[in-house]
């Protein structure tokens, strides 16, 4: 089981551990474009999240900003606009989360994931989409494999994706999962499927 107290402590609180899994994903997508258009993806997704004013002229330069925050400033990515630099500083008053008791279908991936899902499956059929599921793919099997650690069916996080987004998301044909310990990087000591430590060598005396 992976704890709050054990993970990074988020620099933004207001959208969650979820976007800052996808821009973690982003940062380590090889090809520059699909970078750049998850990162678009990403950004829409922080505004829809926020309860920010859209009323305000170039309101989504602050998401464009915080996307960066969240990242380290090491996103590289195509930013729309040019002024904006490491040095750069956003007010940001975080807002109360409000809790409801709507039912969460699977816990381990969280509420936001779960209306990630929803809301992508409102998006028309296209390229932006199909990105977009497979990035909340990924993070589906990352967030299943510290939740219980044990090897997961690659078409069970594919089934319950879908089963989420009431059948109207599938991962796209030509979508690979990738390896257990892909996932599981830099997460508590990189534990094997079985939930066993990687037993380290002892030094001969």
């Amino acid at each position: 089981m992976e704890y709050n107290t054990q993970r990074e402590k988020l620099k933004i609180t207001d959208y969650g551990r979820n976007i800052y899994k996808l821009i973690e994903y982003t940062k380590h997508v090889e090809e520059r474009d699909k970078r750049n258009l998850m990162a678009s993806i990403i950004v829409d997704i922080m505004s829809q999240i926020s309860s920010e004013s859209k009323d305000v002229k170039d309101y989504k330069r602050k998401y464009w900003v915080h996307l960066m925050i969240l990242s380290k400033w090491e996103l590289d990515i195509d930013l729309p606009y040019d002024d904006i630099t490491p040095e750069e500083t956003v007010e940001f008053a975080p807002h109360p989360i409000s809790y409801t008791q709507s039912k969460v279908t699977y816990r381990h991936y969280g509420s936001i994931m779960e209306s990630m899902i929803k809301k992508v499956a409102e998006y028309p059929e296209g390229e932006e989409r199909d990105e977009l599921v497979r990035l909340m793919a990924h993070a589906m099997k990352r967030d299943y494999l510290l939740w219980n650690r044990d090897t997961v069916e690659d078409d069970l996080i594919s089934m319950q994706l879908e089963k989420i987004s009431g059948d109207r998301l599938q991962v796209p044909e030509d979508f690979h999962y990738l390896d257990y310990r892909e996932y599981l990087k830099g997460t508590d000591d990189e534990r094997r499927p079985n939930g066993t430590r990687k037993k380290k060598k002892k030094k001969k005396n």
